[in-house]
């Protein structure tokens, strides 16, 4: 962008006033004022919570309640925006030897939780996400017999 004046003395009174504009806003603060010490935080600003958790899901299944390994878990949830489109999120995890499968940085609030094994009935249900390190114990079946 490019400003040009016909006249010289109005382009120098322009650049003047940009200047003691400038100025006048790096002018340091009254000396009766106490400055803010370096560690601390500005007061208007709202700290947020730290609203990210781990959940710990543990699937058993059966008669015997034996844990399930290599079992895929989905975590699923849905990051609402003020503004912006909704944006749905997904988590996949799978279990360990102990039928156990940790979701890191899973957001607090109402969250689709669906387990799929091989051999077991899949398993589906929306839980509410309320303990940063909550545990959700699940209890699969065996699938009914095809004849």
């Amino acid at each position: 962008m490019r400003f040009s004046f016909k006249t010289p003395g109005l382009s120098a009174v322009v650049l003047a006033g940009l200047f003691l504009f400038t100025a006048r806003a790096q002018d340091p603060p009254p000396p009766d004022s106490k400055p803010a010490p370096a560690d601390s935080k500005p007061a208007n600003k709202i700290q947020s919570p730290d609203i990210h958790t781990r959940i710990t899901v543990e699937v058993t299944g059966g008669d015997n309640n034996v844990p399930i390994d290599e079992a895929s878990v989905y975590v699923k949830y849905v990051e609402e925006h003020a503004i912006k489109k909704n944006k749905k999120l997904e988590i996949n995890v799978k279990t360990n030897r102990d039928g156990v499968a940790h979701v890191p940085d899973a957001p607090m609030g109402r969250a689709l939780v669906q387990i799929v094994a091989d051999g077991w009935k899949p398993y589906g249900r929306w839980f509410d996400i309320n303990d940063p390190k909550q545990i959700i114990k699940i209890h699969l079946e065996r699938p009914p017999k095809w004849y």
